[in-house]
């Protein structure tokens, strides 16, 4: 009777766990939040909530965005990282988030370890532009100038660490010119010296470089990403005109807590994956001049862990001191 009795507690013991630990692992979460580590109304947070209201209404369930800005954006990954990876607390975040590593003393998480890379939301090319006074007119044109005269061409940038200043840094890198980079307090001042004259070239983004070359008041020689841009479709990317292997794009990725329940990532995964192949979306993005991510799962974990690598030899070549 007692050995009856243990096995029948036994059974009921392992089927209320397994129900317990099926519990655990429901997905989706009748609420879930999407922390942007940036104030609201910059570019990451719009494409959170456009994110937000497609998978909400793809799940049937709420989903908000929580803004915890400050710290280049570690406050709310952060968060995030300290998280259950339920799938109901993910991360919305720029191309800081591969950066960072390499540029801040000290970081609150290991970006690598932290973190189950869901999917890539969108990507932003930015171009490389001259004034029209610069006589290069093309990639090949331009590095033969600064190859002539090493240390006296410049380029300017938002700042340092930004992503413009780590394009030239880059460019300089893979095109083995010495550049010498001038750092302004925003884009926007660095644009308008060019404009000026009073440096010859930059790495900007579409939406600020395209009114400007139309008015040909600077040109255009390159695009940063790897497949040309639809708005400038005559102008060659950086890979195409010679410098092999660059690509530097402001891009925006999707996050969840590390180690998730296979279920909970797949399911998570493969709804992100539909939101953002919707004509809703494209719409959407494309009035924003951003391309919708075509990277989830483990090809967008292989894309991330590149970019960690790429953006440490960047900094460690171009000697930043971390802040």
């Amino acid at each position: 009777m007692k050995t009856l009795l243990l096995a029948t507690l036994t059974a009921a013991s392992l089927v209320l766990g397994s129900a317990a630990s099926s519990a655990e692992t429901r997905f989706p979460p009748e609420t879930i939040k999407i922390v942007v580590p940036f104030p609201a109304g910059g570019t990451t947070d719009i494409l959170a909530r456009h994110i937000a209201q497609k998978l909400g209404e793809k799940l049937g369930v709420t989903v908000v965005v929580d803004n915890r800005a400050g710290a280049s954006g570690m406050i709310g990954s952060e968060q995030v990282a300290r998280s259950q990876p339920d799938g109901a607390t993910l991360l919305l975040t720029a191309t800081h988030h591969v950066i960072n590593p390499s540029l801040q003393k000290s970081v609150p998480y290991d970006t690598r370890k932290d973190f189950q890379p869901v999917a890539l939301v969108a990507s932003v090319p930015n171009a490389l532009v001259v004034h029209p006074g610069v006589p290069a007119k093309n990639v090949q044109e331009l590095i033969a100038l600064a190859r002539k005269d090493p240390g006296k061409m410049t380029f300017g940038s938002a700042g340092v660490g930004g992503a413009n200043h780590l394009s030239g840094e880059l460019f300089k890198m893979l095109a083995g010119v010495d550049i010498v980079h001038v750092p302004y307090k925003g884009a926007a001042p660095a644009m308008n010296d060019l404009l000026g004259g009073h440096i010859p070239m930059m790495f900007d983004s579409l939406p600020t470089v395209i009114p400007a070359a139309k008015d040909g008041r600077l040109r255009v020689l390159g695009v940063t990403s790897l497949k040309r841009a639809d708005s400038l479709p005559d102008v060659p990317t950086l890979d195409e005109a010679g410098v092999k292997g660059f690509e530097a794009t402001a891009w925006f990725g999707l996050y969840m807590p590390a180690n998730p329940p296979a279920k909970v990532k797949a399911e998570l995964v493969a709804a992100v994956k539909d939101v953002l192949g919707n004509k809703d979306t494209a719409e959407k993005f494309q009035k924003l001049g951003v391309v919708p991510g075509d990277l989830s799962g483990d090809e967008f974990t292989a894309f991330v862990n590149a970019e960690l690598a790429k953006w440490s030899k960047v900094v460690e070549k171009a000697g930043i001191a971390p802040n």
